[in-house]
């Protein structure tokens, strides 16, 4: 059975080609993802047997969904086939100094009306060691909200680790519902991912000297809103948080910081010219649960979570599809790109 679960909502991707605006479209590119099923995939490419749980319709497209995440490897045995329609977002990427655009189509997908007994609780976690979910399955719908606490709560009695990307997504609720949902479900969970911007959204905690629109990032302020964050929600083992210096669509300053309540473990930094930046925190979360499940050592785990993140800027769609090597490649620092002979 599966050692690693991931719990959240896939979605079918429509884009212009290239970097087109929607004004400009005539087509759109087909692509999936979401979240956690990006997490799946991720792992899945580092050889870890992970599953992911989630809801989607009996039709054609949902269908070509679960051949695309079973063609990478990852085991769709646990999704449960049932509801009217799987959920769309439309991505116009940004390029320079114009930021990519996202609209949402997802309303009454099959995962936002899912029922509390659409799943078997321990037949999903049988034989799991890790649950990962994010801010983002919740924020669907109240229903989703229901089945998410019962899973984590039945992960935690079993002694699952569950970690969590807190991934705020203003389109989808208020910081008030946001604040009193995620203050309720992080109290099951043992890693937290975030960032300075989520913080601030979800927690009402602020990082000291950073401004994330002017590209200002201060380590010694994370690592504050961390030791916050562990006051807060005394039961999390570890705190990671991703920094992102915006120069521009384009081009960003990428690196992270491990908390484990005793030291603070500060990644190298990568400059990256950005072919696709969705999916780059979901990346980095995989790299962040293959480290911490296999025992690298926070230092070392946080250099491979950063390094397979960077990486995943220069991947098209959602998915990361790097190896282990080639994560451990750039980590060690050869960052040179030259072609491979």
């Amino acid at each position: 059975m599966a050692k690693i679960i991931t719990l959240g909502e896939i979605m079918m991707r429509l884009q212009p080609s290239g970097y087109k605006r929607f004004m400009q479209a005539d087509s759109f590119d087909i692509v999936f993802g979401g979240g956690e099923a990006n997490v799946a995939v991720s792992l899945a490419q580092f050889g870890e047997d992970v599953a992911f749980v989630t809801k989607l319709p009996k039709n054609a497209i949902a269908d070509k969904c679960i051949k695309e995440l079973r063609g990478w490897g990852v085991d769709v045995s646990k999704i449960v086939r049932g509801g009217d329609r799987i959920g769309i977002y439309f991505c116009e990427k940004g390029c320079s100094q114009r930021g990519s655009n996202v609209i949402y189509d997802r309303a009454g997908s099959a995962i936002a009306e899912v029922g509390e007994n659409d799943f078997n609780v321990d037949a999903v976690l049988e034989g799991a060691e890790w649950l990962h979910w994010t801010g983002i399955t919740p924020a669907i719908s109240d229903k989703a909200a229901v089945v998410a606490e019962k899973i984590l709560a039945a992960a935690k009695s079993k002694g699952i680790t569950v970690s969590c990307d807190l991934n705020y997504r203003k389109k989808l609720w208020s910081r008030e519902k946001a604040c009193e949902v995620m203050t309720r479900l992080v109290k099951y969970v043992d890693v937290l991912i975030s960032n300075e911007e989520d913080c601030k959204d979800v927690f009402s905690i602020n990082a000291e000297n950073t401004d994330i629109n002017a590209g200002v990032l201060s380590a010694s302020g994370y690592e504050s809103i961390g030791k916050k964050l562990m006051k807060k929600f005394p039961n999390l083992k570890y705190v990671a948080f991703t920094l992102r210096e915006s120069i521009s669509a384009s081009k960003n300053g990428w690196s992270a910081i491990l908390l484990d309540g005793k030291k603070v473990y500060k990644s190298k930094s990568y400059m990256i010219d950005i072919v696709d930046r969705v999916g780059g925190g979901d990346s980095f979360g995989a790299g962040l649960i293959y480290g911490l499940k296999n025992k690298l050592g926070e230092q070392e785990t946080i250099e491979f979570a950063v390094a397979a993140s960077c990486l995943k800027h220069t991947v098209e769609g959602d998915f990361n599809i790097v190896s282990v090597d080639e994560v451990k490649k750039l980590a060690g620092g050869d960052g040179s790109g030259r072609v491979q002979r």
